[in-house]
């Protein structure tokens, strides 16, 4: 394994499935825009969607609904009815706001989402944790969503880190993707059964587990 640097110039946080308990309001939300369109919503949907951008994710769930030319319409109202859940029931995974407190102490922390920025910053502020964060960087703020690298370019800059010397944290390959393509040694932590991270440097049980903790410097 290729050792992590230390101390890290920067650590960078997905935020869905990774920092908060999220993912169950985006698999709800899917269920329901299934269920609306008479289609079943089950294992292998959540894992052709978990992780995606919007785009992306429009124009999977344009195919899988059987709705051609409508993925933007679609991928806007799964956005609406995450958002109504994401505000009301985010919270941050066992072990997040320790960890993430812990590290701010020392070294800088910032997000790096692949969700709009209103959806990603309203979880956070529901989760109450978007004041331990003084970088956020949302798909829609830069020129590509991952798996291009831009939100962990953007967030590595705006710390003032450089990404080669910088850790990044993902549940999904479409985010282990963008990280490796920025440089970054990376984390992975896979928030859904049968979602492998095989291209992550490091794959951790949960953010308690000792060796992501040790990877952190903590």
């Amino acid at each position: 394994m290729i050792a992590p640097p230390s101390p890290p110039a920067a650590v960078v946080f997905d935020c869905d499935g990774l920092l908060l308990e999220t993912e169950s309001c985006w698999t709800r939300a899917e269920e329901e825009l299934f269920a609306a369109y008479g289609k079943d919503f089950g294992d292998e949907e959540k894992r052709a969607l978990i992780g995606t951008s919007t785009f992306a994710g429009s124009q999977i769930l344009a195919r899988l609904l059987e709705q051609p030319g409508r993925a933007n319409e679609l991928g806007l109202e799964l956005l609406d009815r995450v958002e109504r859940r994401l505000l009301e029931d985010a919270v941050a995974f066992p072990g997040a706001v320790e960890l993430v407190r812990e590290l701010r102490a020392r070294t800088p922390v910032a997000v790096a989402s692949n969700t709009p920025g209103r959806l990603v910053r309203g979880a956070l502020a529901c989760a109450g944790v978007a004041e331990l964060f003084e970088v956020v960087v949302a798909a829609d703020e830069v020129a590509e969503p991952k798996p291009s690298p831009d939100v962990y370019l953007r967030a590595c800059e705006l710390l003032g880190a450089a990404p080669a010397e910088s850790i990044a944290l993902e549940d999904s390959p479409t985010g282990v993707a963008a990280a490796r393509g920025a440089g970054m040694f990376v984390i992975g932590i896979p928030s859904f059964p049968g979602v492998t991270l095989d291209d992550a440097d490091l794959v951790g049980a949960s953010l308690t587990d000792p060796r992501v903790r040790a990877a952190v410097g903590l």
